[in-house]
């Protein structure tokens, strides 16, 4: 199955054989791991969850689906698929993300984010920065925002903003290309969306963390990001 995602504004195109995944020329390379320890941040073991999350429920799954208008929907990936992708990066992905794109819709197109839709498993947006190894594994470091243009420059802070953008989550879209949505998938916020920007990166709506469902209700519903 071959899937062309031109109305994410990528040219790539990704191939889904029913037995093994291949991800985009940009995405990063799930055997090579960066293990940077970030003194200050959230420092936790890297610990691999071994079996999925709980089902979600029928009802999850329809808001779900009603949320996903099919003609919009990229192909689902399929519970194998996910089984290697989740192999390869040492993470297991949290529900209802997980059944989302195993069962439903791989991304979409119209959205959420409305600018350039819900990202494939894997994929970057083309403006994304601290271009390096991903290491979905390893915890994402921080528990509450924060704001790094409002702080003097330490002399790791170019590693520190890296590994916020880098470690323990996957990329769900983008907002004009300087702010990006990540759903965690390792570590103290696993399963919570993420607001990551040029100026800081923060819970979102603030101070607390929604969770996928929530996040992508709030997009349905024709509700502001901010509102």
């Amino acid at each position: 199955m071959v899937s062309s995602l031109s109305g994410y504004g990528l040219s790539t195109v990704i191939s889904l054989p029913t037995s093994s995944i291949r991800f985009p020329a940009h995405a990063f390379e799930p055997d090579a791991v960066a293990r940077t320890s970030i003194s200050g941040f959230c420092q936790h073991a890297v610990v691999t969850t071994t079996s999925p999350d709980q089902r979600p429920d029928e009802a999850t799954l329809e808001i779900l689906r009603s949320a996903f208008d099919p003609e919009w929907r990229e192909p689902a990936l399929g519970h194998e698929a996910v089984s290697v992708w989740e192999s390869e990066n040492r993470v297991t992905l949290p529900e209802p993300y997980r059944t989302l794109i195993a069962e439903i819709a791989n991304g979409s197109p119209l959205g959420p984010p409305e600018d350039g839709g819900l990202l494939p498993l894997g994929w970057l947006p083309p403006g994304w920065p601290h271009q390096r190894t991903r290491n979905p594994a390893a915890p994402f470091p921080l528990q509450e925002a924060w704001a790094w243009e409002d702080e003097n420059p330490a002399e790791d802070h170019h590693e520190r903003v890296a590994t916020v953008y880098n470690h323990g989550s996957v990329v769900l879209g983008t907002d004009d290309e300087l702010s990006y949505w990540v759903l965690v998938v390792a570590g103290p916020q696993r399963g919570k969306v993420w607001l990551v920007t040029d100026v800081g990166a923060y819970p979102y709506p603030m101070p607390e963390a929604l969770g996928f469902l929530e996040w992508v209700q709030r997009w349905h519903a024709g509700d502001s990001w901010w509102d």
